[in-house]
């Protein structure tokens, strides 16, 4: 339990997850996470932005009560998911005078997930204000970063933006300022790969909604906060371009050798050409390492055996995310073996729906790969180089 002052009347009281190592039961946290929340002290009135999770309720009451907060005037709820709003019924039980700031759907959702009634609530609209007296809090709607409710919160006189999930990484560190950028970069890349990559268009759009607001700091409820905003808008001005890498990613399974013999040689054609190459093998691999490669690469070569008459599980679910992550890819392969026959191939395609991907010839073999597959290999790989130069992702 700590407190820590961003700037004079405006605290961070949130909470360190230092031990949390799964996140919604699927996005693995090799580094923790936190839950920001942060207290504003005005002239007049007293706001909190954001609750945290519930596992540490009793953190958040008890840096409140180390303030000495007698009065919350305003709870200012930027997004529903229960990591920043699964406390706020306790908030409303200890500071009964509060009400929560919000937007109308962003009220309804918490009145269906905690069960919070309708009199608790002041519904604002997109940049609207709310004074505390010598301090003005303007909210702005930011839907679907990474739910359809998500709002800011701009503090005009100290230009700070609070941006919740947006901009966040789950980092449990005792840094309240980004000290480490290159881990926070890490981080923070990871988080908008696992979290934010499929509402790129959409993000692309609230960038632009925010340009012009004068910030000195940013501050999201995972992670550390920025004190130099423009490290993580440039960050995510690139990310959420449409420009790619000259890279391959390879997630891939083998069960008796034949695709890992494949994937092997083909890495190895990739590199004479020099391509970079990501493999990464299933049965090891912490998916969200697979996501964050996707957010630059600009082709995937998916590769499995066959089992039954389909893809390997592993690689049915890689691929499904993949799909549902929706990165820029420009070009997508499959290579792989077959004892009998099958329809590996066929499925793959038709779980990759939602990318806008060009699909080359793929390279699927019987039993363990001979001469002549090795140089269909090679041919792919020349058709990945050819491409790559054709849409200048490799100058010439």
């Amino acid at each position: 339990m700590v407190v820590r002052e961003l700037e004079p009347s405006i605290y961070s009281v949130g909470a360190i997850d230092w031990d949390r190592r799964l996140f919604d039961e699927l996005i693995p946290l090799p580094d923790g996470t936190s839950y920001n929340a942060y207290l504003i002290r005005g002239g007049e009135k007293t706001a909190l932005l954001d609750t945290v999770d519930p596992t540490k309720e009793h953190e958040l009451l008890a840096n409140l009560e180390k303030l000495g907060v007698k009065k919350i005037d305003y709870v200012i709820s930027h997004h529903a998911e229960q990591d920043h709003s699964g406390v706020l019924p306790a908030i409303l039980k200890s500071y009964p005078d509060a009400r929560i700031v919000t937007n109308s759907k962003c009220k309804s959702m918490l009145m269906d997930l905690l069960l919070i009634p309708d009199d608790k609530f002041i519904t604002v609209n997109d940049r609207e204000t709310v004074g505390l007296g010598d301090k003005t809090l303007e909210f702005i709607y930011a839907p679907w970063v990474h739910w359809p409710e998500t709002m800011f919160t701009y503090l005009r006189e100290d230009k700070i933006l609070f941006t919740c999930d947006f901009f966040g990484s789950h980092l449990a560190t005792s840094d309240l300022f980004v000290k480490d950028e290159a881990e926070v970069y890490r981080t923070a890349k990871r988080y908008y790969a696992e979290i934010m990559m499929p509402f790129r268009t959409v993000i692309r759009k609230n960038l632009e909604k925010i340009k012009k607001l004068d910030m000195k700091i940013i501050a999201p409820s995972h992670g550390p906060v920025y004190d130099k905003p423009e490290f993580i808008l440039n960050a995510y001005r690139d990310w959420t371009s449409d420009e790619v890498k000259n890279e391959v990613v390879i997630p891939y399974i083998s069960m008796h050798g034949s695709t890992k013999r494949m994937v092997d040689y083909f890495a190895g054609a990739l590199m004479e050409r020099a391509i970079t190459v990501k493999p990464f093998n299933l049965t090891k691999t912490d998916i969200g390492e697979l996501a964050m490669a996707l957010v630059d690469t600009a082709t995937i070569v998916i590769a499995s055996p066959t089992v039954l008459v389909g893809p390997h599980p592993n690689i049915v679910y890689a691929t499904y995310l993949v799909n549902a992550l929706r990165p820029k890819l420009k070009f997508a392969s499959i290579i792989g073996s077959y004892g009998w026959g099958g329809k590996m191939v066929e499925q793959i395609k038709g779980i990759l729906t939602n990318l806008k991907v060009e699909i080359l010839a793929p390279v699927v073999v019987k039993g363990y790969p001979k001469e002549e597959d090795f140089k269909s290999l090679e041919n792919l790989a020349d058709e990945i180089l050819n491409k790559h130069k054709e849409h200048n992702i490799v100058k010439e």
